[in-house]
């Protein structure tokens, strides 16, 4: 009997341990990483960046139908159960609007910080059919993006991408003045500095492996960009809830991730102060790992269904 990841959002297609079997057809050459664990349990060593992406490559085939999804080596490789719940908490929170989950193209979402890897779009799309908007201010990973919309030309009508030009900026320049999107989303920058996020990456290397390694591998890997800012998470956070109030009529739910709890002071002290109308954390755990989306909106109740 296979144990379920209760910790997961229900309807996550990721709930049940990894059916290498299964997997290992989509990505032969992931058998090459897939050992017996002292639980005796099928797994791979996640601290390898390799055997991450392979993994990742056959949950994205078998569950998602996306071909040939790649990323060039040192960009982040993201964990896709953890990914998929976003997705589904964002559904939640515009079911609130609805009796049921809006799905199509009618619902129009904002990915900031897409990345090479684009996953929350292919995810958005494939879960619901929603149509997204990628941003990035990083050319070489909108290119890898588009890259892999070309080897999935069903998506295209789907999914589209933008580069910010401005790193100052994360609404201004993306969001035209007809725009309307229903949802934004984000997983910020976590670190502050290059430093930092070398030391909570090997940190994260010696849980996975057990060891005393002193040498941080980024086994998820990460730009600058993806993975630390000046100020870290709350000033970017901060900054996109500032100038989330200059576009409070064309979002109805800006969403982002939170990974400290800590901040959730300051960061709802701002809300109040940008006069948000309606905001609320939603707690997220994928595994040992506890992270929450913050979600706010400046639309009134009575109004909030036109969008759905």
């Amino acid at each position: 009997m296979s144990t379920e990841k209760s910790s997961l959002h229900t309807r996550n297609l990721h709930r049940n341990p990894y059916d290498f079997d299964q997997l290992i057809s989509c990505v032969p050459e992931l058998k090459h990483y897939v050992f017996v664990n002292a639980y005796q349990t099928p797994t791979i060593n996640f601290s390898l960046p390799k055997a991450v992406k392979l993994l990742n490559q056959a949950l994205l085939l078998h569950f998602y139908h996306i071909k040939n999804w790649d990323i060039p080596e040192g960009n982040l490789c993201p964990p896709i159960p953890g990914r998929a719940d976003y997705i589904h908490y964002i559904a939640d929170l515009l079911t609130e609007q609805k009796a049921e989950i809006p799905t199509g193209i009618s619902i129009y979402g904002l990915d900031i910080g897409t990345g090479a890897n684009l996953v929350y779009p292919l995810l958005a799309h494939r879960s619901y059919g929603w149509k997204m908007l990628g941003t990035d201010i990083n050319q070489a990973s909108l290119e890898n993006a588009q890259r892999i919309l070309d080897h999935n030309p069903d998506l295209s009508p789907a999914i589209q991408l933008k580069q910010q030009p401005d790193s100052h900026h994360i609404f201004k320049n993306i969001i035209g003045a007809k725009d309307r999107f229903t949802f934004s989303m984000c997983n910020p920058p976590f670190h502050d500095s290059e430093e930092s996020a070398l030391k909570g990456n090997l940190r994260k290397t010696k849980n996975i492996n057990k060891s005393k390694s002193k040498k941080a591998l980024l086994n998820f890997g990460g730009q600058q960009s993806e993975l630390w800012c000046e100020g870290g998470e709350l000033a970017f956070i901060s900054k996109m809830i500032e100038e989330s109030a200059r576009y409070s009529s064309q979002i109805l739910w800006f969403t982002c991730l939170v990974s400290k709890k800590d901040n959730l002071y300051k960061l709802t002290a701002l809300l109040k102060k940008v006069k948000a109308l309606d905001f609320k954390t939603i707690d997220m755990a994928q595994g040992q790992k506890v992270s929450r989306m913050l979600a706010w909106t400046f639309i009134p109740q009575s109004d909030r269904k036109d969008w759905c």
